[in-house]
């Protein structure tokens, strides 16, 4: 991990799926853990929607990638509310440079407002039109409290329908290692 991250990148290649969110928050950048913050509905929305065999705490955020599944942000050097973050620390070059390198099937931006930085202009919840070599886009509404008025879960379960199923043999191997 570069040493001004925050929060560590969870990447591998050829993962079937990597959640990218504008930047931690500030308890997130504490605890050193993805959505952290209590309130924050990223983990039981994973597991709702069937994309973790069970629910799992922020501090165990590095065993999605037995899942296929990675965690980015478009701000790693700087923590809190989007409009607390300097637009300069908003980095859309490193990102691409992300998915060239490592390939996911897809990128979910957790956030309209992360997605709209990066393609630089309004974007809408769902499948993006967008494609950065074999890698496709998809924008999440935020699981943070302070959003919940624009809160749809049926967004997340869109995506959850179009991520790769791991091999069945992965599946049940993860399960044993959780349950």
């Amino acid at each position: 991990m570069p040493c001004d991250h925050l929060v560590p990148d969870l990447l591998a290649p050829n993962l079937r799926l990597v959640f990218c969110g504008t930047a931690p928050s500030k308890v997130s950048a504490r605890e050193k853990a993805y959505y952290a913050k209590p309130g924050n509905q990223f983990w039981p929305t994973l597991y709702r929607i069937g994309l973790t065999p069970r629910l799992f705490s922020p501090q165990e955020y590095p065993e999605l990638l037995k899942l296929g599944i990675g965690l980015t942000d478009l701000c790693k050097t700087h923590s809190g509310n989007d409009d607390e973050l300097p637009e300069a620390a908003l980095d859309r070059d490193a990102l691409s440079r992300k998915i060239e390198c490592y390939r996911p099937t897809f990128i979910a931006f957790t956030s309209k407002h992360g997605a709209s930085i990066y393609f630089g202009k309004k974007v809408e919840y769902g499948l993006q039109k967008e494609k950065l070599g074999s890698t496709q886009f998809f924008v999440l509404c935020s699981t943070s409290g302070r959003a919940r008025r624009f809160w749809r879960e049926e967004v997340w379960q869109e995506l959850a329908t179009l991520i790769p199923i791991l091999d069945v043999r992965t599946v049940d191997a993860a399960k044993e290692l959780y349950l």
